[in-house]
């Protein structure tokens, strides 16, 4: 049995789906009875920040699919190990090597990291590029106009399917000789917002013309939803090039022998949301 951290969301959801289509026994982590795990997953109740409470989540699990950033990943890890898990594989991020890492973002995936790292276990760290799915933000805008406004238009990134990671993911789980490795992972294309919401517009049917947002109109609208010194953290990772995720990368077919997906492919996936 396999238990799945963040099951409800982009990444974890993909990695359940991805699991069952391979037979495999799945249990989602949920915090709440009521939530909607995909076909095919058991829920099960816990909390990862604290690990005290994931001893029957944990209970029979063979392998571990993990977020980063919780108060206690040693002790999230400890509790993995004492209930027989023997393989974790660590959701991170490219801010995990960023230029300039002392920013709470890299602090908190550095740490989740070499927490993996020190737990005793079979680990392997996935570094993705920024998802294709972070694009649902715009899902409002697209709806309400013809004009879509984002920030950061200068910054190519070669955005990756959350279903890519989940191969990925999951054949790091599953099979031997990804141990002791990290991965960066990126798309198959590098791509401007611009770019994105040209495809964007080309699946929908629509003429979606993009403005782009200045970096002091960025740093406002990122502070509605978050601290100043995680506004700080996006705007060095994108305006002062902290991180650089415009290289295209062979990882993911290497690992999975698969093609990455394209943007067009996840935008035609998914154009309901965006009407």
């Amino acid at each position: 049995m396999i238990l799945v951290t963040g099951a409800t969301g982009n990444a974890g959801g993909a990695v359940v789906r991805a699991l069952v289509e391979r037979g495999e026994e799945v249990r989602g982590l949920v915090r709440s009875a009521n939530a909607v795990l995909p076909t095919g997953a058991q829920p099960a109740l816990g909390d990862l920040d604290r690990p005290e409470s994931m001893t029957e989540a944990l209970a029979g699990a063979r392998a571990l699919f993990l977020l980063s950033g919780y108060r206690d990943m040693p002790g999230v890890l400890t509790q993995a190990r004492s209930a027989g898990v023997e393989r974790v594989v660590l959701l991170s991020g490219g801010a995990a090597v960023a230029v300039d890492a002392g920013n709470p973002i890299s602090q908190y995936m550095i740490r989740s990291e070499e927490a993996v790292r020190e737990a005793g276990l079979g680990w392997t760290i996935l570094r993705p590029y920024e998802f294709m799915s972070n694009a649902l933000r715009w899902a409002a805008q697209v709806r309400s106009g013809d004009v879509l406004r984002a920030p950061f238009a200068d910054v190519s990134v070669a955005v990756i399917d959350p279903r890519d990671i989940a191969e990925t993911a999951v054949t790091a789980l599953l099979d031997g000789g990804h141990e002791g490795r990290s991965y960066r992972l990126s798309g198959p294309q590098s791509l401007l917002p611009e770019e994105r919401v040209r495809i964007l517009a080309e699946a929908l049917g629509r003429d979606v013309r993009f403005e782009a947002q200045s970096d002091d109109e960025a740093r406002a609208e990122l502070s509605k939803s978050m601290p100043p010194e995680y506004v700080d953290a996006f705007i060095g990772f994108y305006v002062d090039g902290w991180v650089d995720e415009s290289p295209v990368l062979a990882t993911v077919e290497e690992i999975t022998g698969q093609k990455p997906g394209t943007f067009e492919q996840w935008a035609f996936d998914h154009v309901e949301s965006f009407r």
